[in-house]
């Protein structure tokens, strides 16, 4: 008897261990599953964010580029040789502003000296030239698509510069920018809706009239929502070192934005951190999560 006690009190400390074994590998699974999953819906949103910034940080250089009567001439499309959308401006018989200019790209589309494949219309309405105090354009889409993404929502321009005496230099020349149910879809019915509120204030070349040698420092924040296959995620998006773009350039050079998941604590592990670079002109940024980086390409 004392004998088979024993065995038995074996067995049932074995079965124990290996219960406590099964289960703890079961949950460090489990944790290594969700970890992955919450790592993957913070990249999304992070990728997302970065993807919009740049298609429509492109639209405030279009619609400055236009021509020097609106803006400044030369920048965005603009900026470039061979520009291949139809220009039309329009405005009232007797009075120079308010102008409304539509850069149709024609429904069979062209590819632009950036490789950028473009099709239908952009179209901008301004109240006078963005270099004036006061002056607005407010710029619509109307069966927009940048290669296979067709592009929708309202981006608005607020010129909220000081205002200064005329045949002088600006003190300073700053934007507010507003991007109004932007949104971003693929062919696969994936999208990247956006919202967003910056300033864009002039850093460099306000004494030339040369916009290529213009730098800009871009402040403020966003959100969105991104549908990326079964992946449904919201986020909010706070610019943590202020994004410098330049005219000569078509990314954003240098920044660091984090992007945070909608129910994510802004102490979470999960936190995506977005880096521009450090001012090369290159198409390349990096995320980092819990730790982990991850290069991406801007499009």
């Amino acid at each position: 008897m004392k004998i088979r006690f024993i065995s038995a009190a074996l067995l049932a400390t074995g079965f124990l261990f290996s219960s406590l074994v099964f289960s703890s590998c079961k949950k460090e699974s489990s944790q290594t599953e969700q970890d992955l999953q919450e790592a993957e819906a913070s990249r999304v949103s992070s990728e997302s964010e970065s993807e919009a910034e740049t298609f429509f940080d492109r639209v405030f250089d279009d619609a400055m580029g236009v021509n020097d009567e609106v803006g400044i001439g030369g920048t965005g499309i603009f900026g470039r040789l061979n520009v291949c959308p139809t220009v039309t401006v329009t405005r009232p018989t007797s009075n120079t502003f308010p102008v409304r200019v539509v850069m149709d790209f024609g429904t069979n589309g062209c590819v632009g000296p950036d490789g950028h494949f473009r099709k239908g219309k952009i179209i901008a309405e301004y109240t006078n030239r963005l270099l004036v105090p006061g002056a607005m354009a407010v710029t619509t889409f109307d069966g927009f698509y940048v290669d296979s993404v067709k592009v929708e929502g309202t981006h608005k321009i607020t010129n909220i510069s000081t205002a200064v005496t005329p045949g002088t230099a600006p003190v300073d020349r700053k934007f507010r920018v507003l991007v109004l149910q932007g949104k971003l879809i693929k062919p696969n019915g994936n999208y990247v809706a956006w919202n967003s509120e910056k300033t864009i204030a002039q850093v460099e070349g306000l004494l030339t009239q040369i916009p290529m040698d213009d730098v800009f420092k871009i402040t403020g924040g966003s959100n969105g929502q991104v549908k990326r296959g079964n992946l449904l995620v919201a986020f909010n998006s706070t610019i943590q070192e202020p994004l410098v773009k330049r005219f000569n350039c078509r990314w954003i050079v240098r920044g660091v934005v984090k992007t945070v998941r909608l129910n994510v604590s802004t102490s979470s592990p999960w936190v995506a951190v977005l880096n521009f670079g450090i001012g090369n002109c290159d198409n390349l940024a990096l995320i980092t999560i819990n730790g982990v980086s991850h290069q991406i390409t801007l499009p």
